[in-house]
């Protein structure tokens, strides 16, 4: 059984980096919910890890739980560390993929964006002669 620290809980890699490269870098430390603890199932091995959100703990375990099966199902190996891999590899190959998708959305909407803008411009100077035009005539 393993005890695990979930990001939740306000570890991150990157804060354990800033503090041994920089102390003064770290941000000030801001009040957290309390982490709990939360025993879950993953491809038949419990680990209890702890975080602020344990229902949000026990969905990420069920997801990977699932993708584990699923490469095992698929694959038909045994060997969970291998199983592991995969799963994280179908993972890392959907976010990823989602990433992607979402820089496209977000240079989409930027564009949309400006265009709005621009059109605005042009019928915020048409309206601006108009009026101009009313109070001459």
């Amino acid at each position: 059984m393993e005890e695990i620290q979930s990001p939740e809980a306000g570890i991150s890699p990157d804060a354990v980096t800033q503090s041994q490269e920089n102390p003064e870098a770290m941000p000030p430390v801001q009040p957290e919910a309390t982490p709990q603890s939360v025993s879950v199932d993953i491809y038949d091995q419990i680990y209890h890890l702890r975080g602020t959100d344990p229902a949000y703990i026990e969905s990420l375990a069920r997801s990977v739980d699932a993708k584990m099966r699923a490469v095992s199902a698929h694959g038909g190996t045994v060997d969970s560390l291998r199983v592991a891999v995969l799963a994280a590899l179908n993972i890392a190959d959907e976010l990823a993929t989602l990433r992607q998708r979402y820089d496209s959305l977000a240079g989409s909407v930027s564009q949309s964006q400006s265009s709005l803008r621009s059109r605005a411009g042009s019928i915020a100077g048409m309206l601006d002669e108009v009026l101009d035009e009313r109070k001459v005539g």
